[in-house]
């Protein structure tokens, strides 16, 4: 149970450390992980893809990719102990959990919608969505937005305390990697159906659990009866296994209807609708930008009212 103590300790000074200097704007890990990634990509993706060939490459090239940072990572959690354990163990989670950048991004979006700047709206949230931001409207740049906001929200920081606190170092690092990974080869197009499909799905299974733990999590803090009707009806309509408990359960808490059909390059994407509500606005993504910093609070508070638990159990 000190193990769990300490787990939750990490997090906290990692979540504070994030709010108070955001993730680093030069030499980030993900980043240059991204660059080795497209390398390896070039070298394992031949075109025309052969399905069953595309598959055992994409998944050898991402195997080869994760292998030696995961072992780093294990190797570290062995040999470390004391302070130097543990800052590295804050240095890592902090570098995983970009708390402050997802709400920097979102607040640019807003802002702008806010501010009537339109052009800067689309401009501001095409960084950070792959569909085409021209062609969105001002409730559309505003919808994208607040996906973006409680879909990453799940992935990048939620998920991360997940599997820092099951596994540790180990576990954070892993996740990170597959989740770049996914966002990077887990397109369902010529280039990446068949290639990125191991990618994809270790993705969906490494965030099974944390999606449905945040889908929970904004339930609760926001009008939590229409969000389990929205999670439990209209979740099983959405094309990703987990994107649609959290976008469903989140649209609900908020009282918003997200989804429908969304512009991307290749042409205009038919998606279900979520949440129930009217269309979304500037307010729609401060409001998820608030439940996701929310959830986070709740999940600290959790942690640390169980871990004073097991410490005050100890000690009697």
């Amino acid at each position: 149970m000190e193990a769990f103590s300490i787990s939750v300790a990490v997090c906290c000074v990692a979540v504070l450390l994030d709010a108070l200097v955001g993730e680093p704007r030069r030499w980030h890990p993900l980043v240059g992980f991204g660059c080795v990634v497209a390398l390896i990509e070039q070298q394992f993706n031949r075109l025309p893809q052969q399905a069953d060939r595309s598959v055992i490459s994409g998944g050898l090239a991402a195997v080869l990719l994760m292998v030696p940072v995961v072992a780093v990572a294990v190797a570290l959690q062995a040999l470390l102990s004391g302070w130097a354990a543990l800052l590295v163990q804050v240095i890592v989670l902090w570098l995983a959990i970009a708390l402050r950048g997802l709400t920097e991004h979102g607040k640019a979006v807003s802002d702008a919608l806010l501010q009537g700047n339109g052009e800067q709206a689309r401009e501001a949230v095409g960084r950070i969505v792959s569909r085409d931001a021209e062609s969105l409207s001002d409730s559309g740049v505003a919808a994208a937005a607040a996906e973006s906001m409680l879909e990453n929200g799940a992935d990048a920081v939620f998920a991360s305390l997940f599997w820092f606190l099951m596994a540790g170092l180990p576990g954070v690092v892993l996740h990170r990697m597959v989740n770049t990974l996914d966002a990077m080869w887990g397109y369902r197009n010529e280039r990446y159906l068949y290639f990125g499909r191991f990618a994809a799905r270790l993705d969906d299974l490494m965030n099974w659990v944390p999606a449905r733990l945040t889908a929970l999590t904004y339930a609760l803090l926001g009008n939590t009866r229409l969000a389990m009707r929205c999670w439990f009806s209209q979740a099983k309509t959405w094309d990703s296994p987990n994107a649609g408990p959290v976008m469903a359960a989140g649209a609900g808490a908020l009282a918003v209807s997200l989804g429908g059909p969304a512009p991307y390059a290749s042409g205009i994407k038919q998606r279900s609708r979520l949440g129930c509500g009217p269309e979304a606005t500037a307010q729609t993504v401060e409001g998820a930008i608030a439940l996701v910093q929310r959830g986070v609070g709740l999940w600290l508070i959790v942690l640390a009212v169980f871990a004073l638990g097991f410490w005050a159990g100890g000690a009697g």
